[in-house]
């Protein structure tokens, strides 16, 4: 494929309704010297039919949040307002761009929308994901705002005690941007989401795509309600125990609590919600099935991923049309494989080794 061609698609991926004048303005060369072009790329196959179409395979669509990770770990128990000995962690993250790579590495074409700096940590971060098979293709490089960052300090225990996050570039994923990406989006399988994008952005999404199976993560408990009032439009959300009082309005205080948190969900219009308990296992509610899911305590080396993987498990297992007792299981090996490294992504992840956790002890507890 000639230079020209793959200016030419990079284009076409941008904005598949693109004209041959308005590709001739931006390339500098002739409408017909365009024509030539695209019907050379249609005899190979990598344009089909109308409004140039691009011949890729199927593939997840993940919108949210990229960054550097800046973690720092004790080497023993953490002393707040001291100064503690112990190692620094640098390493590529961000939910929606963890998600993606998990997803990645778990055999299924991922596309990643984000936003990142003109700088030495947006390059690698978009240098990275060419290296894991993620296509960042399609993000935003800001000059104006840098990478985002997210500086956290973990206990001694591997849970984070503390975290800032410069996040300001994720404001320009704005509807407009959004709407650039439309055939992009609306080709996808299916859409992960993740609060870190404006609340603006996320309701134009789940209103400009309703037939998208958008799977959301709430990333925390102040991001998760620019959501409250699009509940309806969600297919799957994973909130964490504060999370979903945050978004319900119930305390979860015991089991009759929760399942009136899930019910909640599924009243507004969501149609499964997974609930994180922590080491208390994992709640699992649609319109037919619901239970919880106990497993065996997982020995943490680095939480911040856990969350991040259990959401790969839950598209890995969808898409292959995994009963949900055996997605929930999948999950939650995914989310304890990631726990066992110290990186964020743990690089050991794949389908064969989430296999391996999955034989370990579980109980599920029926709930209806």
């Amino acid at each position: 494929m000639t230079n020209r061609e793959q200016e030419i698609i990079e284009l076409i991926r941008k904005n598949p309704m693109i004209t041959q004048n308005e590709l001739s303005e931006k390339l500098s060369i002739t409408r017909s010297s365009v024509a030539v072009h695209i019907t050379n790329l249609m005899k190979k196959g990598v344009i089909k039919g109308k409004c140039y179409l691009l011949n890729d395979e199927p593939y997840v669509c993940v919108v949210g949040g990229a960054n550097i990770d800046i973690q720092g770990f004790p080497g023993e128990q953490l002393v707040m307002n001291d100064s503690n000995p112990g190692s620094v962690k640098i390493s590529y993250g961000g939910v929606g761009r963890n998600i993606a790579e998990n997803i990645s590495r778990l055999g299924i074409q991922t596309r990643l929308i984000t936003a990142v700096g003109n700088d030495d940590y947006g390059r690698g971060l978009l240098e990275a994901a060419g290296k894991c098979g993620m296509d960042m293709k399609h993000s935003l490089i800001s000059d104006e705002y840098p990478t985002p960052i997210y500086l956290s300090i973990l206990d001694e225990e591997g849970d984070m005690k503390v975290a800032i996050a410069q996040m300001a570039v994720l404001e320009k994923i704005s509807p407009e941007f959004i709407e650039n990406r439309r055939q992009l989006i609306k080709r996808a399988q299916l859409c992960v989401i993740d609060t870190n994008l404006p609340e603006k952005t996320l309701v134009y999404l789940t209103q400009e795509f309703p037939e998208m199976d958008f799977y959301l993560d709430t990333v925390s408990t102040a991001k998760a309600v620019k959501v409250k009032n699009i509940l309806g439009r969600l297919h799957t959300i994973k909130p964490n125990r504060l999370e979903s009082e945050k978004l319900t309005g119930i305390p979860i205080t015991d089991e009759e609590s929760l399942r009136r948190s899930g019910e909640y969900f599924l009243k507004q219009g969501v149609r499964r919600v997974v609930i994180s308990l922590g080491g208390k296992g994992t709640y699992y509610r649609d319109g037919k099935n619901e239970f919880i899911l106990e497993t065996e305590k997982a020995k943490v080396v680095n939480a911040t991923g856990a969350g991040d993987a259990f959401m790969a498990g839950m598209v890995y297992a969808s898409l292959n049309q995994i009963s949900p007792v055996e997605t929930i299981r999948l999950s939650a090996a995914a989310s304890k494989l990631a726990l066992s490294h110290e990186n964020t992504i743990n690089p050991e992840m794949s389908v064969e080794n989430i296999k391996i956790l999955m034989e370990e002890n579980y109980h599920v507890k029926r709930l209806s």
